[in-house]
């Protein structure tokens, strides 16, 4: 009878130490059809590049942020629809008008040019989203007849390490191109954690793409193997007797 009272107070805490916290909620896409189209390695693939184009976008607007006269040089009117017309750019494979043509390692050089005279933010992001578009075969979505070179996705990530080295230390005139990182009474290294996010991503798929003929022949081969162990046996009188 005493320990009545303590049920309720017991139970609290024992959901209480089942509770998970959520601090980056994990939400799956909704089933779309197109998606029958798609192998697992397609849709690791997609998810990735979905990934990263996120986190173009967000070193995006915190360049133009940090230097706002680059957006200003597009004529757009604020930094958001400067930051659509390259992200659409980027997304439909197209030319950004500014860069003339230029696209992938050839935009993202133009960036750091001394007398480049276009927005520097827009064609770095630019030229590091339409070079994963160029490793991804001129597509941002993979399918079945589909596949990625792993030699290009590693060129791909080493890129985006030369890029995120001159983004720290190319200056023009003693003054940084682009201001980015800072480390100073207050630390902000942002820049640097979406660099490693995109730089890991491309290194994962890069390794699984390296390995791909190899997982095919040791699946076929487990296939061979557990063949055998596979087939229903029976579990009857009646079956064992029928049985020849």
């Amino acid at each position: 009878m005493l320990l009545r009272p303590l049920l309720p107070l017991a139970a609290l805490l024992l959901s209480a130490c089942a509770y998970t916290p959520v601090q980056k909620p994990v939400a799956g896409d909704d089933f779309r059809g197109n998606e029958l189209g798609q192998s697992s390695a397609n849709r690791m693939a997609n998810l990735a590049m979905r990934d990263n184009l996120a986190s173009l976008q967000t070193l995006l607007e915190k360049l133009y942020k940090r230097n706002p006269r680059e957006w200003r040089k597009t004529g757009a009117a604020d930094y958001p629809a400067a930051m659509r017309q390259v992200m659409a750019a980027i997304r439909n494979n197209a030319p950004l008008p500014a860069l003339t043509g230029q696209r992938s390692i050839s935009a993202m050089s133009a960036a750091f040019e001394p007398g480049f005279g276009g927005d520097r933010a827009g064609a770095l992001i630019y030229g590091m989203g339409s070079m994963l578009v160029d490793a991804y075969g001129g597509r941002t979505e993979l399918f079945l007849v589909h596949g990625l070179d792993a030699q290009q996705l590693a060129n791909a990530s080493h890129n985006l390490e030369v890029a995120a080295w001159m983004l720290n230390n190319r200056q023009i005139s003693g003054a940084p191109v682009l201001l980015s990182n800072e480390i100073g009474s207050v630390r902000n290294l942002s820049f640097e954690r979406e660099f490693g996010k995109m730089m890991a991503r491309l290194d994962l798929l890069a390794e699984l793409s390296d390995e791909k003929l190899r997982r095919s022949a040791i699946d076929f081969g487990q296939s061979l193997i557990a063949g055998p162990f596979l087939q229903f046996l029976p579990v009857s009188a009646a079956a064992q007797a029928a049985a020849p």
